[in-house]
């Protein structure tokens, strides 16, 4: 246990532990042992977060600076992690099992949605009101909500982070951040770039622990004024219960089991890669994996030879090896669920067309590729997100009903449509029902651009500069102009 490296919670600008000392261990996916040791945060400690969030807000240097001088603070911050998104993308790797090549990746762009909220900070503006009455100016002025708790899951976790972190701390709140207890150690070094940009003590503060009480006590607390939350529907159930404690807003994305549409006059070569890296990138632990493929009768045949050819020649291993292309799943749970619907759908009259097992020669988490033909929409795999490297492939005949199988959900995230005609193209995308549709590319994302989900797959947007506006509150302001004092409705009789 000498090379376990230990962490501590940031709260009102202090490392700390747990204040009864205990810990839980993170461990590393791509080899199964324990890398990490982190403070299991108790109810006191989420409260002491809270509290301090809230100082910040009312009453700390945060509260008194310039909706400019907070973009100053986002823009530093956004150079910090550009400057050491190797190291960060390196942690995350080793905590999730993601490839390195993707995390240092990721973690060098969402500098750019720092960036974008930083110019955004000084540009949130009210309106005014042609009003109804004489001699009244009305005019509304948005303010920001105050403390604000934000759930991430460990997988994109300082993506997800960005675009809560971003918009909330440029319309003046202030945070508490929950990591996932699953792979926090990113999001706490992430923690030592905030301290770095001159953000002041107390306006983000990161806590570590499991759903309860850490997660519990946060998103109850009664100075919580909004709850933003990525992760599964029956973590999400809780959440929504016990928001009734505060009232707070909340928003929720809760993943996906996206339909990936593939017309008999699409470019097929692109859409076998657009699918590929839609489903395997990430190893498929993907909020907006394109999981449900579904292919016209003309080019399904020459579709999945070419795809199964290629899902074969996946190279799978080592997260932090450059020529590693897929890495492990980052918890066992997920592993052996993946294992028990899989066979089940073997049962239930699917095919199996490649993968379907751990890879041999290979002590992590692993699983390879999986392309499963369903019969049938109704096999249960259709509609379960797994959260792992396995592709449901149905067929359809005409467009009315590749949008029936494609509706035929409990989800709502994401969907990929691939074709060559522009007319189609807007038919389908106004036809499902996503909140993000794609149309020949896939998985693509901006700070310019919202995202979010319908169904199950929760309600809110976020990114974009519409998310500005959702973390804060307008404030109606009425002003008499007239010198004329005003009368009375009792009237002396």
């Amino acid at each position: 246990m000498a090379d376990v490296q230990r962490y501590r919670m940031l709260i009102d600008g202090a490392w700390c532990a747990a204040s009864d000392g205990q810990t839980f261990d993170s461990i590393n996916p791509a080899t199964g042992r324990v890398w990490a040791n982190v403070p299991e945060a108790t109810a006191d400690d989420v409260d002491a977060a809270v509290r301090a969030a809230d100082r910040a807000f009312n009453q700390g240097p945060w509260a008194r600076m310039s909706p400019t001088e907070r973009g100053h603070c986002l823009r530093r911050l956004a150079d910090l992690l550009a400057e050491n998104s190797e190291e960060l993308g390196r942690i995350e790797a080793i905590d999730t099992g993601k490839m390195l090549k993707e995390t240092r990746w990721q973690a060098k762009y969402i500098s750019e949605f720092f960036h974008f909220y930083a110019g955004c900070a000084d540009k949130i503006t009210g309106e005014t009101l042609p009003i109804d009455k004489p001699d009244l100016f009305v005019f509304t002025q948005r303010e920001p909500l105050g403390v604000v708790a934000a759930v991430v899951p460990w997988n994109s976790q300082l993506f997800l982070s960005a675009v809560k972190i971003g918009p909330a701390l440029a319309a003046g709140n202030t945070v508490v951040l929950k990591a996932s207890e699953h792979a926090s150690a990113a999001m706490l070094d992430f923690g030592r770039l905030i301290e770095k940009a001159g953000i002041p003590s107390g306006v983000v503060n990161i806590v570590t622990g499991h759903g309860d009480p850490c997660g519990k006590v946060l998103t109850s607390h009664p100075l919580v004024a909004r709850i933003s939350f990525t992760g599964g529907p029956t973590a999400a159930q809780h959440v929504l219960h016990n928001s009734t404690n505060n009232f707070a807003e909340v928003s929720l994305e809760l993943g996906g089991k996206s339909p990936f549409i593939v017309f008999d006059d699409a470019n097929l070569e692109s859409a076998v890669n657009g699918s590929i890296s839609g489903i395997f990138g990430a190893a498929g632990q993907s909020c907006v994996a394109g999981s449900r493929l579904y292919l016209q009768d003309g080019i399904a045949d020459a579709f999945l030879e070419r795809m199964t050819e290629l899902a074969g020649r996946i190279q799978i291993g080592d997260p932090l090896a450059e020529e590693t292309e897929m890495g492990p799943l980052c918890t066992t749970g997920q592993l052996e669920t993946i294992e028990r619907e899989v066979a089940h759908a073997q049962n239930e009259g699917g095919t199996l067309l490649c993968g379907g097992k751990r890879p041999q020669g290979l002590d992590g988490l692993y699983y390879e590729p999986t392309i499963i033909a369903c019969p049938r929409q109704d096999l249960r795999i259709v509609d379960t997100e797994l959260f792992g490297p396995v592709l449901s492939v149905l067929r359809f005949k005409d467009e009315a009903e590749a949008i029936r199988l494609a509706n035929d959900t409990s989800h709502g995230l994401a969907a990929g449509i691939f074709t060559r005609d522009s007319a189609r193209s807007l038919r389908v995308s106004k036809a499902v029902k996503a909140g993000i549709v794609w149309v020949n590319t896939y998985r693509a994302v901006s700070p310019i651009a919202e995202f979010g989900g319908v169904k199950g797959s929760g309600y809110g947007r976020e990114s974009g500069f519409q998310a500005i506006y959702d973390y804060t509150r307008p404030k109606t302001v009425w002003m008499n102009t007239s010198d004329e004092p005003l009368g009375s409705q009792f009237v002396a009789r």
